[in-house]
């Protein structure tokens, strides 16, 4: 039906659209998406608000029904100190709309973004690093495509260590012509044993992975996809780099990730943004489909400018003969992560990570045999067996804890911080003990 409100609804206008693309009705457009995942029904909204105060009313009952607990829950979005200075600079209103765009005259956004892409550079140890992408699901499917059009094949080979929802994301991302094989996981929680041959064009890494175990193989890694022409990429959260080597030091040729640790609240899923980069190699360089910021001098003695730079190779210029569209930018959670990173330094990155790494220990030897993968290295998570997931998850939250999240019926992954002491941490393992007896 026509809705006022919604671009395109009016039923020539649709018609028109669905002949365009071969498509009899819209339920053939959308004819690969599981019946499971469809509503099937209209949406049950509420009636409409005359006034005000009355949807002010609505939202605030929303609001209330928010549970506030103590909580360990981290897989993929995780609870960091937020510094109130990355609130203070994301707030100011030349900021707050740092969405996408060309206001050229914006110049304090340029240079902030590119103040932000320095740093990650020199955080991750490589040249090249692009304005953020919407997240870093998105970052690793376009890692990957990056690394198919580069070698010129369409197979990558994934650890099979990483989360249920990123391997849906990257599914979706690289289908219908870049085939998934994925990797076993070991005994250790680490990548298992793997082959690859003159067809993949990468072998896909997670450091820490969604176990929270740290890889440890990246070099042997690296060394077999480069004998066999392909690339290692590898996604590593970079709040960990502080006391892990970054994947560069062991040959990865493009690194990704999510920056919503550095400085970005957990606000019911978000923020999120991801990062991509690479050493300066032209070829390579010539793959990303995101912008890149630069620095120049101006006509001005001494002065400098800051914006785009090789910006033909992007599908902003090249438009539909583009290798790869890049939708929604991230640039605020740039800027916020640039604020995060001027402010910690190397050895405030240093301290948290050594914090990090210390609390995650204290909190899988507190919680003793249930811990699984326990001889390998952790960085902020690790997983717990027990006999029922959701038994033990509601009796913690009966105790106002949250304790992790499910990964399968008997398998639950825990997520500590630095924002956690050795008393929540004690709090948690007590409580477990009392629920599971």
């Amino acid at each position: 039906m026509t809705h006022p409100y919604i671009p395109n609804a009016e039923p020539g206008v649709r018609a028109e659209m669905l002949a365009a693309i071969g498509a009899e009705s819209v339920e053939e457009f959308y004819a690969d998406i599981p019946a499971e995942l469809r509503l099937g029904r209209q949406l049950e909204l509420p009636a409409p608000f005359v006034a005000e105060q009355d949807l002010i009313r609505h939202m605030d009952g929303l609001f209330g029904r928010n549970r506030q607990g103590l909580s360990f829950l981290g897989h993929g979005c995780y609870p960091h100190h937020v510094p109130a200075v990355c609130d203070e600079v994301n707030s100011r209103s030349e900021f707050l709309t740092a969405y996408a765009g060309e206001p050229y005259e914006d110049h304090g956004r340029f240079q902030a973004l590119f103040e932000y892409v320095s740093m990650m550079g020199e955080l991750l140890e490589m040249d090249v690093v692009n304005v953020p992408t919407y997240d870093g699901f998105q970052a690793s499917g376009t890692a990957l495509r990056m690394a198919a059009r580069y070698t010129k094949r369409n197979k990558v080979l994934i650890s099979g260590a990483v989360s249920a929802d990123k391997l849906s994301k990257l599914r979706d991302f690289l289908s219908p012509d870049i085939a998934i094989e994925l990797a076993p996981v070991a005994a250790d929680g680490e990548i298992g044993e793997v082959a690859i041959d003159g067809t993949y064009a990468a072998i896909y890494l997670e450091t820490p992975n969604v176990y929270g175990v740290v890889e440890t193989r990246g070099k042997e890694l690296a060394e077999l996809a480069h004998a066999h022409g392909a690339l290692l990429v590898v996604s590593a959260d970079p709040i960990s780099l502080g006391v892990l080597a970054p994947p560069s030091a062991y040959g990865a040729d493009i690194v990704c990730g999510d920056i919503q640790s550095l400085g970005m609240h957990q606000s019911f899923g978000g923020g999120h943004a991801g990062f991509i980069a690479t050493q300066d190699h032209e070829p390579l360089v010539a793959e990303f489909p995101s912008r890149l910021f630069g620095i120049a001098p101006t006509k001005v003695p001494g002065e400098y400018g800051f914006g785009d730079v090789y910006y033909d190779r992007t599908s902003f210029a090249l438009r539909e003969e583009g290798k790869e569209w890049v939708g929604t930018a991230a640039a605020l959670w740039g800027i916020t992560a640039g604020v995060y990173l001027a402010l910690m330094g190397p050895n405030g990155m240093r301290e948290l990570g050594e914090t990090v790494l210390a609390r995650t220990r204290y909190a899988m030897d507190a919680l003793g045999d249930l811990v699984l993968h326990r001889d390998a290295i952790h960085f902020r998570e690790f997983a717990i067996r027990v006999p029922d997931a959701q038994a033990l998850l509601d009796g913690l939250l009966a105790k106002d804890i949250f304790g992790g999240v499910r990964l399968d019926d008997t398998t639950v992954l825990v997520c500590v911080t630095e924002r956690h002491s050795i008393e929540d941490i004690d709090r948690l393992a007590a409580a477990v003990k009392e629920v599971l007896a």
